[in-house]
């Protein structure tokens, strides 16, 4: 694992990997670097891959308070220290750190995002005591109890997806990370998506979307549809929100093409 130090002083972990042109990668909620290695070996063939751990979990510091203006910092400070330009890949929470870096950063080439949860008329729909529940078991050490409501509940993957996750060998690094979700989780509940700070981007967008991913999702892509004047949405057929896992081979077609595609 390789280090920079963000914005604040915290050091931001990644593995890099691979040859061509930078990518960085960004995770979501309770994971790390690692869930993205049934793919890197292939993604490697194309480019060289920077993985990193967000703040807070692998071999990332923290510090407090936690801001989530800080993982903007991470991202873009990550992508200012790779010769560029550089492109970037946010998954779900770590979609919204890739958005937000994209106004901090003057390295980039590409940016590609795949179901940010931000805000949209369309509101998650999850039961209301979802959160005291994660909270209780984190406070008695029950971190893979806490994960489990919240991939299951607030995040929807269904039952299927949830046993190949749990029978992967990265699902206890995904337990280290549980304490991570109460923070995460409020942030993006007031995180305020405004559409005039980003009428200007030039970045070239691709917004992946699961075809059977729950609507809120879908409603999110679509305003960004909306708001990034260079933008295009890619629908992937029969996924939700870990292509990744459940159909590798269609999630790396639809970002190496998009990637390697001239502007």
């Amino acid at each position: 694992m390789e280090h920079v130090t963000s914005k604040d002083g915290v050091p931001i972990a990644y593995e890099r990997c691979g040859q061509g042109p930078p990518l960085v990668l960004v995770h979501g909620s309770a994971a790390d670097h690692t869930r993205w290695r049934p793919i890197l070996q292939k993604m490697g063939k194309h480019f060289t891959v920077y993985a990193i751990d967000r703040r807070g979990r692998g071999q990332s510091g923290d510090a407090e308070p936690y801001a989530i203006e800080h993982e903007y910092e991470d991202v873009a400070t990550t992508v200012d220290s790779i010769p560029g330009p550089v492109n970037l890949l946010g998954h779900s929470f770590g979609a919204v750190c890739a958005l937000e870096a994209s106004l901090k950063t003057p390295n980039l080439r590409k940016l590609i995002l795949y179901e940010p949860p931000i805000s949209t008329p369309i509101k998650k729909n999850y039961p209301p005591d979802a959160m005291d529940r994660i909270h209780s078991y984190l406070h008695i050490g029950e971190g893979e109890k806490a994960l489990l409501i919240f991939l299951r509940e607030i995040v929807g993957i269904p039952t299927s997806e949830m046993n190949r996750l749990r029978s992967m060998p990265g699902w206890p690094l995904r337990v280290a990370t549980a304490h991570t979700i109460p923070r995460e989780e409020a942030s993006v509940d007031s995180y305020l998506f405004n559409p005039e700070r980003f009428s200007h981007m030039e970045i070239p967008t691709l917004l992946l979307l699961g075809g059977e991913s729950p609507p809120f999702y879908s409603a999110a892509i679509e305003t960004l549809k909306r708001s990034l004047p260079h933008s295009r949405i890619a629908t992937m057929p029969g996924q939700r929100h870990a292509a990744m896992d459940t159909a590798p081979e269609l999630f790396l077609r639809e970002v190496i093409e998009f990637l390697t595609e001239k502007r």
